[in-house]
């Protein structure tokens, strides 16, 4: 009897044992990265006519303008949708940018276009997005070779709506 019990210790040692080994290092390299998106992503960049402080100013008020229509008619719920939306929208968002730059007293105009693009990693708040090739929303404005302004349409990053990515044993024992 002595015998089995010893022998049912070593079992369960070697279980813990196994499990601290296995199952620690999982749930913690789950959390550290646990906000890296590697999935479909609609990508939105508005790239200035130039650096300097006046074109990046109308930049951003193009990003206002484009933001509020697309927070208002573009459906985000999957990414075919949201691609789909944009598609038929870019004669809008084209005349958006275009009277956007006009109100303000720009003669250059903008072009938009969906494009499937090379991007550096970037960071969103608390999301990393890996480098790689993505769908994107380009709105440039006149020359478009001042920096740019980004963020992603799906998923809505940028559109009020929180999305995080957990590990299996984040939430597991989270």
């Amino acid at each position: 009897m002595k015998k089995l019990s010893h022998v049912c210790k070593k079992t369960l040692c070697l279980l813990l044992a196994s499990f601290i080994i296995f199952c620690i290092p999982s749930i913690f390299l789950g959390c550290i990265d646990n906000n890296t998106y590697d999935g479909e992503l609609l990508r939105l960049h508005i790239r200035a006519n130039s650096n300097s402080a006046i074109d990046q100013s109308v930049k951003l008020k193009v990003r206002d303008a484009v933001n509020a229509f697309i927070t208002e008619n573009i459906h985000k719920s999957t990414f075919e949708e949201a691609y789909s939306e944009i598609g038929k929208n870019l004669g809008v968002l084209n005349a958006i940018a275009t009277n956007v730059l006009r109100r303000n007293g720009f003669s250059y105009g903008a072009r938009t276009r969906l494009a499937n693009e090379y991007f550096p990693s970037r960071m969103y708040k608390d999301v990393t997005v890996p480098e790689g090739y993505y769908d994107a929303l380009i709105i440039e404005l006149g020359e478009g070779k001042g920096d740019n302004w980004w963020c992603v349409v799906y998923p809505p990053l940028c559109y009020g709506e929180d999305f995080k990515y957990k590990s299996f044993f984040a939430e597991l024992f989270g």
